[in-house]
């Protein structure tokens, strides 16, 4: 099992895999919409002009689905960088990974600052088997996504917004709801506002998670000699095919979410 490249900053344990991981997905998107909106033309539009009108156009049907249009105009855009952002994040891990391997604690270090994670795996394995060298691996690229903090992160964020929306922008019928039908039905209520966020992001982090950890476990097929190598590259071609179906299909689960959660908040009416 590769470790993640921890550091210990301000009380906080920051992965750098993770953070380099958001800020490759941040670059990959905004290049894929500079590039589509470089040229625009309504007589010849190029392949990747034609991408993203077809990308708004699909977004827009998502947010037609869960309110009306003069509502949902203004997250047209919240959307569509949603969709992209986590598309790419799920996509990151497919192709390949990076890996370094560390055999001194000592040099275990980046900025000055030691990988807590990696001296913590090494110090054990030393203590296990004390004659021997400790070896650990540490990846430096993975799905963002496949990481619990970052899926949260998202789901929290979004948990934030529409409720802000709700008591601010639709004070009334977002209170109410609260103790609609009736007014002991609040922790019900409440119960199902706190655990949205929970199963928004961890649904998206289980499914990713658990693709990258089998290509992991298929790659480790290739030990077993020239059938288990067949049977590794059969098997990864098969996965990674589904694993990017899976991924769409997720960035297309948590955007329709997020666009749900709002309308609930921000675009709910006060009918009760």
């Amino acid at each position: 099992m590769h470790e993640a490249p921890i550091i210990k900053l301000g009380g906080l344990n920051i992965d750098l895999s993770i953070v380099f991981m958001l800020i490759v997905s941040c670059v990959i998107v905004f290049i894929i919409a500079r590039l589509a909106t470089r040229n625009l033309s309504v007589e010849n539009p190029g392949k990747m002009q034609n991408f993203l009108e077809w990308l708004v156009e699909f977004v827009r049907g998502l947010s037609n689905s869960t309110m009306d249009w003069k509502k949902g105009k203004p997250f047209i855009s919240l959307a569509m960088t949603l969709i992209m952002f986590i598309f790419v994040s799920n996509m990151l891990g497919l192709p390949f990974g990076i890996n370094t391997t560390v055999h001194d604690a000592e040099k275990a270090q980046i900025f000055g600052q030691p990988l807590v994670s990696v001296t913590e795996k090494m110090e054990a394995i030393h203590k296990q088997h004390p004659n021997e060298e400790p070896e650990v691996e540490v990846a430096w690229w993975k799905s963002p996504t496949a990481d619990a903090s970052a899926s949260m992160a998202l789901a929290i964020m979004v948990f934030l917004l529409s409720h802000g929306l709700g008591i601010f922008k639709n004070t009334k019928a977002y209170f109410k709801h609260y103790v609609h039908p009736y007014p002991y039905f609040l922790p019900i209520n409440l119960i199902e506002t706190f655990s949205k966020p929970l199963t928004h992001g961890m649904r998206l982090f289980g499914n990713i998670f658990a693709g990258e950890v089998l290509i992991t476990v298929i790659l480790r097929l290739t030990s077993l000699g020239p059938v288990g190598g067949v049977f590794s590259v059969i098997g990864l071609i098969v996965w990674q095919a589904f694993s990017i179906f899976i991924g769409t299909i997720q960035a297309f689960v948590f955007t329709m979410l997020t666009l749900l959660y709002i309308s609930q908040t921000y675009a709910a009416e006060d009918d009760h």
